[in-house]
């Protein structure tokens, strides 16, 4: 499938314009007005919103700066489009949050690059977290609304790691959330189901413990919630390429 992505604009010949440039390589979804947009971000899984500034009723800055600030939404890379080309306006709208700042007149490759870039980086953070055995949970936050949900996140299944049968509904109801937001939400930021981003923090924490040094691997895989040691030996060697034995002695030859 092709990324997602929202063009808000309210002339129809730059939206339809901008459709132009990127319907070969995207899959495009067009809002003429900052409160629509917010429509389609509720029932779409949108991956990048490209917005002009100058719009009436919820410019381009109140936009981003309440997708910014939404939970469900902050996660979603903002390019802002302008004619105002002054120093102000940009500072603005990048401590909004806006991801990018394109002056009009712009070009199509600078437009392409630009979007290229913002999901490409992203990818290559939710890869290097899935694949680190150490690194933290949070790496993948790009704004501080989503750190503190991945913070809330990281110890209510820390919480319950014990817990074999934890899964999306138990998470849910215990961080109050309903399921299909909390599925949304950990999939836009980790491209990983629920059960597999569980999965990966039992194996974080294994890791943690096994770099401590102060356990046995049986008694390190009971801990973190698996049903037995050689399904967690095998899950942990599927996700970071090494045994649990061979992770506790590179570790205890660091």
């Amino acid at each position: 499938m092709l990324p997602l992505i929202l063009l808000v604009d309210d002339e129809e010949e730059i939206l339809d314009f901008l459709e132009r440039i990127l319907n070969s390589r995207y899959t495009i979804l067009k809002a003429t007005n900052g409160m629509e947009a917010l429509k389609v971000l509720d029932a779409e899984a949108v991956q990048l919103v490209i917005s002009d500034v100058m719009m009436p009723d919820m410019d381009g800055f109140e936009l981003c700066r309440t997708i910014k600030s939404t939970i469900d939404h902050s996660h979603i890379p903002v390019i802002l489009l302008t004619a105002k080309n002054t120093i102000q306006a940009k500072v603005e709208g990048l401590e909004l949050g806006a991801d990018a700042y394109i002056e009009k007149p712009f070009s199509k490759e600078h437009l392409l690059a630009q979007i290229s870039s913002l999901l490409k980086n992203r990818n290559m953070v939710r890869e290097f977290f899935a694949s680190s055995p150490l690194v933290h949970i949070k790496s993948i936050a790009h704004t501080r609304s989503d750190e503190k949900f991945l913070e809330s996140l990281h110890d209510t299944i820390s919480r319950n790691m014990d817990d074999v049968d934890l899964d999306v509904e138990k998470l849910a109801k215990i961080m109050m959330m309903s399921r299909i937001t909390l599925y949304r939400k950990i999939k836009a930021l980790s491209d990983l189901s629920p059960i597999e981003l569980i999965n990966i923090s039992r194996l974080k924490r294994a890791a943690e413990l096994l770099a401590a040094g102060e356990h046995r691997i049986y008694e390190i895989s009971d801990m973190v919630g698996f049903s037995s040691q050689s399904n967690f030996a095998r899950n942990f060697q599927k996700q970071f390429n090494m045994t649990p034995t061979e992770y506790m002695h590179s570790k205890q030859h660091t």
